[in-house]
């Protein structure tokens, strides 16, 4: 067996006649290899006092050969995810000397995902995850984050392991008027080649983002006595306003709940009621059409409230 011909490895040294480094050139030099692909070396001495020269591996092993100065080594499918054949030479005087072949085994990962996608509101800081299924080396594993055509992060990772992990990766933002509409991706690739070689990275699906602006619905009244606030929200939105403060003329809603708000004001002369009707509308401004009606007090009417401006050519586009 292979092993036989190869000196136990807590006493393994470089060495050679003249007693400089061990004469061993492998090729290639490094091994970066698919799990269950093929892959080969070879090993050659340059040594004129070689005995022989061998391949120690569980995996491909190859005996101890006489009167050789080059031994290929052959695996047709590489079933470990650690791999470390040694190669050895002896000499004509009994030393020896080793060259290991570093491998590295991979495996792409099986999908790259976000988490955490939803609407966010402007100047609030929001975190999304990108999920990496199923990665090896992990170690190699860097999760890069884009926004349009830039690149916003990178991370890599601590992990020992050898074999398939899955990672996630969180980014942190907050929310900007001028991210409405800007593409956010994530992408997991290897660190194992030099730059536009090996495969191409695994990419995630592109997030649209939608960032809604503050609204402010004001209900306010004039009236002796002073008069006291209800609201009414939307039915889905109950649950999400039953710490809130309903007895108060301002209302700050979140813009991903639309629908209508109903604000009652009365004291014991009298009762108004006015409407907030929300609805989604085109990318870069909401549209709150407020209505009333009123009883007596002068209440102002509001027809309709931008929380951001439409171009010119917008306008122009609209009216024709």
């Amino acid at each position: 067996h292979p092993s036989c011909n190869i000196v136990h490895a807590s006493i393994l040294v470089r060495l050679s006649l003249s007693g400089t480094s061990c004469p061993l050139e492998l090729s290639p030099p490094r091994v970066v290899v698919r799990f269950g692909d093929s892959f080969s070396a070879n090993c050659t001495s340059s040594s004129d006092q070689t005995e022989g020269m061998g391949w120690e591996s569980p995996f491909g092993g190859v005996d101890f050969t006489q009167g050789v100065s080059s031994l290929p080594f052959k695996i047709d499918s590489v079933p470990e995810w650690k791999m470390e054949p040694i190669c050895y030479v002896n000499f004509r005087d009994g030393d020896q000397c080793t060259e290991v072949l570093p491998v590295t085994v991979y495996k792409m990962p099986d999908s790259a995902s976000l988490k955490n996608v939803r609407t966010v509101e402007e100047g609030r800081q929001f975190a999304i995850q990108c999920d990496v299924v199923n990665v090896a080396p992990a170690r190699n594993l860097s999760v890069v984050w884009h926004k349009g055509n830039k690149i916003l992060s990178s991370q890599t990772f601590e992990e020992s392991s050898p074999s398939p992990v899955s990672k996630s990766s969180v980014l942190t933002l907050t929310a900007h008027r001028d991210d409405d509409g800007a593409e956010i991706w994530c992408e997991a690739k290897l660190n194992l080649w030099p730059k536009e070689q090996g495969p191409p990275p695994v990419r995630s699906e592109n997030l649209e983002m939608t960032v809604g602006s503050k609204i402010s619905l004001n209900c306010t009244a004039k009236g002796n006595p002073v008069p006291s606030y209800h609201w009414q929200f939307p039915n889905f939105t109950q649950v999400w306003y039953r710490s809130h403060d309903v007895n108060h003329p301002i209302l700050t809603p979140s813009s991903k709940f639309p629908g209508v708000y109903i604000c009652t004001a009365s004291n014991s002369q009298g009762t108004v009621t006015k409407y907030f009707i929300i609805t989604k509308a085109p990318r870069k401004f909401l549209a709150v059409l407020c209505l009333f009606k009123s009883l007596f007090w002068d209440l102002r009417l509001i027809l309709c409230k931008k929380l951001s401006h439409l171009s010119q050519e917008i306008k122009q586009s609209s009216q024709q």
